[in-house]
Protein backbone atom coordinates (compact mmCIF):
# COMPACT_ATOMS: atom_id res chain seq x y z
CA UNK A 1 0.00 0.00 0.00
CA UNK A 2 1.44 3.31 -0.95
CA UNK A 3 0.28 6.45 0.73
CA UNK A 4 1.01 10.31 0.68
CA UNK A 5 -1.17 12.25 2.95
CA UNK A 6 -0.42 15.90 3.75
CA UNK A 7 -1.92 18.49 5.11
CA UNK A 8 -1.30 21.01 2.20
CA UNK A 9 -0.39 19.77 -1.20
CA UNK A 10 2.94 18.38 -0.75
CA UNK A 11 4.26 19.30 2.40
CA UNK A 12 7.47 21.34 2.44
CA UNK A 13 9.20 18.74 0.49
CA UNK A 14 7.45 17.39 -2.80
CA UNK A 15 10.16 14.94 -3.09
CA UNK A 16 9.01 12.72 -0.22
CA UNK A 17 6.07 12.12 -3.31
CA UNK A 18 8.28 11.59 -5.77
CA UNK A 19 10.18 9.24 -4.08
CA UNK A 20 7.14 7.45 -3.21
CA UNK A 21 5.58 7.67 -6.96
CA UNK A 22 8.03 8.61 -9.37
CA UNK A 23 7.37 11.01 -12.47
CA UNK A 24 6.07 10.81 -14.91
CA UNK A 25 3.52 8.26 -13.55
CA UNK A 26 0.28 9.04 -14.33
CA UNK A 27 -1.97 10.84 -12.10
CA UNK A 28 -5.64 11.20 -11.61
CA UNK A 29 -7.35 14.30 -9.51
CA UNK A 30 -10.11 14.08 -7.56
CA UNK A 31 -11.40 18.08 -6.82
CA UNK A 32 -14.79 16.83 -5.54
CA UNK A 33 -14.40 18.06 -2.23
CA UNK A 34 -15.20 21.65 -4.20
CA UNK A 35 -18.08 19.86 -5.70
CA UNK A 36 -20.05 22.91 -3.18
CA UNK A 37 -18.01 25.60 -4.51
CA UNK A 38 -18.69 28.37 -7.26
CA UNK A 39 -18.01 27.01 -10.81
CA UNK A 40 -15.49 29.07 -10.70
CA UNK A 41 -13.57 27.64 -7.97
CA UNK A 42 -14.10 24.53 -8.40
CA UNK A 43 -13.03 24.95 -12.05
CA UNK A 44 -9.54 26.59 -10.71
CA UNK A 45 -9.44 24.05 -8.22
CA UNK A 46 -8.58 21.73 -10.44
CA UNK A 47 -6.71 23.12 -12.58
CA UNK A 48 -4.26 24.59 -9.77
CA UNK A 49 -3.38 20.56 -9.09
CA UNK A 50 -3.13 20.17 -12.47
CA UNK A 51 -0.44 22.45 -12.67
CA UNK A 52 1.32 21.77 -9.64
CA UNK A 53 1.34 18.41 -10.29
CA UNK A 54 2.68 18.93 -13.75
CA UNK A 55 5.37 21.13 -12.39
CA UNK A 56 6.92 17.40 -11.16
CA UNK A 57 6.72 15.98 -13.91
CA UNK A 58 3.68 13.80 -13.52
CA UNK A 59 0.76 13.31 -16.41
CA UNK A 60 -2.46 14.65 -14.48
CA UNK A 61 -5.79 14.40 -15.50
CA UNK A 62 -9.01 14.99 -13.61
CA UNK A 63 -11.24 12.03 -12.74
CA UNK A 64 -14.72 14.22 -12.40
CA UNK A 65 -16.83 11.85 -9.78
CA UNK A 66 -20.33 13.41 -11.07
CA UNK A 67 -19.62 11.49 -13.85
CA UNK A 68 -20.53 8.36 -12.98
CA UNK A 69 -23.23 8.89 -10.56
CA UNK A 70 -26.40 8.27 -12.87
CA UNK A 71 -24.82 5.23 -14.19
CA UNK A 72 -26.36 2.12 -13.96
CA UNK A 73 -24.69 -0.08 -11.24
CA UNK A 74 -23.01 -2.69 -13.16
CA UNK A 75 -21.93 -0.30 -16.39
CA UNK A 76 -20.75 2.49 -13.44
CA UNK A 77 -18.48 0.32 -11.56
CA UNK A 78 -16.49 -1.16 -14.66
CA UNK A 79 -16.28 2.65 -16.04
CA UNK A 80 -15.21 3.71 -12.87
CA UNK A 81 -12.61 1.27 -12.39
CA UNK A 82 -11.52 1.45 -15.64
CA UNK A 83 -11.20 5.71 -15.22
CA UNK A 84 -9.31 4.95 -11.68
CA UNK A 85 -6.93 1.97 -12.85
CA UNK A 86 -5.60 4.14 -15.84
CA UNK A 87 -3.44 6.06 -13.34
CA UNK A 88 -0.74 5.09 -10.93
CA UNK A 89 -1.57 7.81 -8.27
CA UNK A 90 -4.99 9.08 -6.87
CA UNK A 91 -4.78 12.74 -5.82
CA UNK A 92 -7.89 14.06 -3.75
CA UNK A 93 -7.74 17.49 -3.38
CA UNK A 94 -8.66 19.77 -0.29
CA UNK A 95 -12.20 21.14 0.32
CA UNK A 96 -15.15 19.80 2.35
CA UNK A 97 -14.62 16.39 3.61
CA UNK A 98 -18.18 15.69 3.79
CA UNK A 99 -19.22 16.52 0.57
CA UNK A 100 -16.20 14.39 -0.69
CA UNK A 101 -17.43 11.40 1.12
CA UNK A 102 -20.92 11.72 -0.41
CA UNK A 103 -19.31 12.00 -3.79
CA UNK A 104 -17.45 9.20 -3.31
CA UNK A 105 -20.63 6.95 -1.75
CA UNK A 106 -22.65 8.55 -4.99
CA UNK A 107 -20.30 7.36 -7.52
CA UNK A 108 -19.31 4.33 -5.93
CA UNK A 109 -15.92 5.48 -6.19
CA UNK A 110 -15.43 4.80 -2.08
CA UNK A 111 -15.18 1.26 -2.86
CA UNK A 112 -13.43 0.74 -5.59
CA UNK A 113 -10.76 2.58 -3.78
CA UNK A 114 -10.19 1.07 -0.85
CA UNK A 115 -10.02 -2.11 -2.95
CA UNK A 116 -7.41 -0.91 -5.05
CA UNK A 117 -5.69 0.89 -2.82
CA UNK A 118 -5.55 -1.80 0.08
CA UNK A 119 -4.47 -4.74 -2.67
CA UNK A 120 -1.68 -2.38 -4.10
CA UNK A 121 -2.91 -1.55 -7.17
CA UNK A 122 -3.22 1.82 -6.97
CA UNK A 123 -1.58 4.87 -4.90
CA UNK A 124 -3.45 7.53 -2.98
CA UNK A 125 -2.07 10.73 -2.04
CA UNK A 126 -4.30 13.69 -0.81
CA UNK A 127 -3.93 16.48 1.31
CA UNK A 128 -7.05 18.24 3.73
CA UNK A 129 -10.17 16.83 3.12
CA UNK A 130 -7.91 14.26 0.89
CA UNK A 131 -6.26 13.01 3.84
CA UNK A 132 -9.02 13.21 6.30
CA UNK A 133 -10.76 10.78 4.16
CA UNK A 134 -8.54 8.57 4.24
CA UNK A 135 -8.95 7.86 8.30
CA UNK A 136 -11.93 5.38 9.79
CA UNK A 137 -14.26 8.13 10.85
CA UNK A 138 -14.93 11.82 10.04
CA UNK A 139 -16.38 12.79 13.59
CA UNK A 140 -14.98 15.90 14.68
CA UNK A 141 -14.28 17.48 11.66
CA UNK A 142 -17.61 19.10 11.30
CA UNK A 143 -15.63 21.87 13.92
CA UNK A 144 -14.13 22.35 10.68
CA UNK A 145 -16.46 21.65 7.61
CA UNK A 146 -20.01 23.07 6.97
CA UNK A 147 -21.82 19.46 6.79
CA UNK A 148 -24.80 21.34 5.60
CA UNK A 149 -22.81 21.85 2.20
CA UNK A 150 -23.95 18.02 1.62
CA UNK A 151 -27.31 18.98 0.78
CA UNK A 152 -26.02 21.39 -2.20
CA UNK A 153 -24.36 18.89 -4.08
CA UNK A 154 -27.14 16.20 -4.85
CA UNK A 155 -29.00 14.29 -3.11
CA UNK A 156 -26.15 12.65 -1.65
CA UNK A 157 -26.42 11.37 1.91
CA UNK A 158 -24.13 13.03 5.22
CA UNK A 159 -21.70 10.12 6.04
CA UNK A 160 -19.92 10.02 9.15
CA UNK A 161 -16.97 6.84 8.11
CA UNK A 162 -13.79 7.15 5.98
CA UNK A 163 -12.21 4.90 4.14
CA UNK A 164 -10.36 3.38 6.67
CA UNK A 165 -7.12 3.38 4.96
CA UNK A 166 -5.10 4.41 7.93
CA UNK A 167 -5.91 3.75 11.69
CA UNK A 168 -5.75 7.02 12.90
CA UNK A 169 -7.82 10.57 12.52
CA UNK A 170 -5.85 13.55 10.91
CA UNK A 171 -5.79 16.80 12.30
CA UNK A 172 -4.94 19.30 8.69
CA UNK A 173 -3.41 22.47 9.20
CA UNK A 174 -2.66 22.39 12.67
CA UNK A 175 -0.90 25.18 14.24
CA UNK A 176 0.07 26.58 10.51
CA UNK A 177 0.32 30.34 9.76
CA UNK A 178 -2.14 32.18 7.99
CA UNK A 179 -4.83 28.88 8.12
CA UNK A 180 -8.45 30.42 8.96
CA UNK A 181 -10.07 29.35 12.07
CA UNK A 182 -6.94 27.92 13.84
CA UNK A 183 -9.17 27.86 16.87
CA UNK A 184 -11.02 24.97 15.38
CA UNK A 185 -8.29 22.84 14.24
CA UNK A 186 -7.07 23.39 17.75
CA UNK A 187 -10.53 22.42 19.45
CA UNK A 188 -10.60 18.97 17.16
CA UNK A 189 -7.08 18.21 18.22
CA UNK A 190 -8.22 18.91 21.92
CA UNK A 191 -11.66 16.57 21.66
CA UNK A 192 -9.63 13.33 19.92
CA UNK A 193 -6.96 13.61 22.71
CA UNK A 194 -9.46 14.21 25.26
CA UNK A 195 -11.66 11.05 24.34
CA UNK A 196 -8.81 9.26 23.67
CA UNK A 197 -9.01 8.74 19.60
CA UNK A 198 -5.83 8.08 17.57
CA UNK A 199 -5.03 11.18 15.56
CA UNK A 200 -1.78 12.56 13.83
CA UNK A 201 -1.87 16.30 13.99
CA UNK A 202 -0.47 18.22 10.82
CA UNK A 203 0.93 21.10 9.72
CA UNK A 204 1.33 22.58 6.49
CA UNK A 205 4.52 21.38 6.02
CA UNK A 206 4.26 18.11 7.49
CA UNK A 207 3.14 14.98 5.34
CA UNK A 208 2.67 10.85 6.16
CA UNK A 209 4.05 8.67 3.63
CA UNK A 210 3.30 5.37 3.90
CA UNK A 211 4.94 2.10 1.36
CA UNK A 212 3.86 -1.23 2.15
CA UNK A 213 1.74 -2.28 5.43
CA UNK A 214 0.97 -0.52 8.44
Amino acid sequence: MKLFLASYRFGADSSSLTKLIPPPASVGVIANAADAWPPAARKWAVQSEIRSLSQLGYRATEIDLRLFERAEPGARATRLAEALMSHDLLWVRGGNTFVLRSQLARSGADTEIRRAVIDGNLAYGGYSAGACIASPALDGLELCDDVDEVAMVGDGKLMWDGLGLVPFRIVPHFRSPGHENPERIEQLAARYAQEDVPFRALSDDDAIVVDGHW
